[in-house]
């Protein structure tokens, strides 16, 4: 039987649009950026369906969220500007979300580092996802 979590009572998206604050009924408070919701998106894109490695998302240093979507009692979608938009977040995932956030990030952060890539905050065209286990990864100029 799935675990019942509670609703925050508080959801803001930033005027940026680059985060989202979640307030809940015990007061505990995350800011999550979202590039963070973004590359730890619950869609099956990039949890991927057999329930192995996520897939290694790159370029999303300067998504936005462009609308925050209720579903039912128990969960919003996100939609992002790069066109992103499966994946429902329920609250479980998003107390977990924050909760755990320093030890995703290096965990994301520690990926980029295996794979040879750096973020860039400055990046202005985001590129395509890809896995890094089972992709050669970009070609390197010669």
């Amino acid at each position: 039987m799935a675990q019942h979590h509670p609703a925050p009572k508080q959801i803001r998206l930033a005027k940026d649009r680059r985060s989202l604050h979640l307030v809940f009924p015990d007061d505990a408070a995350f800011d999550l950026s979202a590039e963070y919701l973004r590359v730890f998106s619950p869609s099956a894109e990039v949890r991927g369906h057999g329930g192995g490695e996520m897939m290694l998302v790159l370029g999303k240093e300067r998504v936005k969220i462009v609308d925050v979507q209720p579903v039912g009692r128990y969960a919003v979608k996100l939609v992002f500007d790069d066109g992103h938009d499966s994946g429902l977040y329920d609250w479980g995932l998003l107390r977990e979300l924050g909760e755990r956030r320093d030890e995703h990030w290096n965990y994301y952060l520690g990926r980029l580092s295996s794979a040879g890539i750096e973020r860039d905050p400055e990046r202005e065209e985001p590129p395509t996802p890809y896995d890094v286990l089972s992709s050669p990864g970009p070609a390197k100029p010669e």
